[in-house]
């Protein structure tokens, strides 16, 4: 099957130093490295690296055709990328030493793309395909609302967390993507049985991940490395758990194989060129056995 992904695509400047800065402070940066970013292009390059078949919908700026002719290289298909005159999301990303990470973004273009667009996109979808979509763009709700008139599967990742946009988009969801912290504030926000009727994926770090839905729980441990840089390691793990699932794989190899992925993602700097391939994460699991 397909994944349609409605993702934001940025522009990543990561730097490199000691300690992250406290309030007033000025910190030189080691390191500066430009490349391709964005939860959505993240997980669309995991979901292709993994083996899948994903179309990805999106906006870009001007200067960003070299990010789609990225995303194109790793066989995503790119024919529902849009550019306009709005600049290309970029993110400022402050790395430290222990491999943790501050992030100022900024939405630009990935918070102009339109319900008309995304008609366009899922107009050839077909039963049983996915929407992915994140809290990143614009036109979430519509998308959602379209994909399940489809007859789509609908993942949605609440991130970055926003509570007004995760209680419009809940009821159009089929699979929920979390992290820890996610999850806090959505039974936080929401009651029990609101949060119980969708299947969630929640990522603990270091602690692993669960498939949860009803009662049936799906636990795989996190597998232990030394990280380097922890940007994107969510959208790795989602990205390939989402192509197994589509696959066909069952529940817990993909999230065994999308921990193993997220485990070599995090021993590289970067995002979306940190993310391995099938081949490397086979090979990773082999030499663990």
């Amino acid at each position: 099957m397909t994944v349609y992904n409605l993702g934001s695509i940025n522009i990543d400047h990561s730097y490199r130093m000691a300690h992250l800065p406290a309030p007033g402070e000025t910190i030189a940066a080691r390191e500066l490295v430009t490349g391709l970013g964005g939860k959505g292009a993240n997980q669309s390059i995991a979901i292709a690296r993994a083996g899948g078949d994903v179309r990805h919908i999106g906006r870009i700026g001007p200067e960003g055709g070299w990010t789609v002719d990225r995303l194109a290289a790793e066989g995503v298909d790119v024919s529902h990328v849009a550019t306009g005159q709005t600049p290309t999301g970029h993110a400022i990303i402050a790395v430290d030493d222990a491999a943790e990470n501050a992030i100022i973004l900024f939405p630009g273009a990935n918070r102009r793309i339109g319900p008309d667009q995304v008609a366009a996109a899922l107009a050839g979808a077909q039963d049983g395909d996915w929407l992915l979509l994140q809290n990143e763009t614009s036109a979430g709700l519509a998308a959602a609302r379209m994909a399940r008139e489809k007859g789509l599967k609908v993942c949605y990742c609440a991130a970055p967390f926003d509570s007004g946009a995760v209680r419009e988009i809940l009821p159009h969801t089929d699979l929920l993507s979390v992290n820890e912290g996610e999850e806090a504030q959505l039974r936080a926000d929401l009651s029990d049985d609101v949060v119980g009727a969708v299947a969630r994926l929640v990522t603990y770090g270091a602690r692993g991940a669960a498939w949860i839905a009803g009662k049936q729980v799906v636990e795989v441990p996190a597998v232990a490395v030394t990280p380097v840089d922890t940007t994107g390691a969510g959208d790795c793990f989602l990205g390939t758990a989402l192509a197994g699932v589509d696959a066909g794989d069952g529940i817990e190899a993909a999230l065994a194989r999308a921990a193993a992925a997220a485990a070599l993602q995090v021993t590289r700097q970067g995002a979306a060129d940190a993310i391995p391939t099938a081949g490397e994460v086979a090979a990773f699991l082999a030499e663990r056995r």
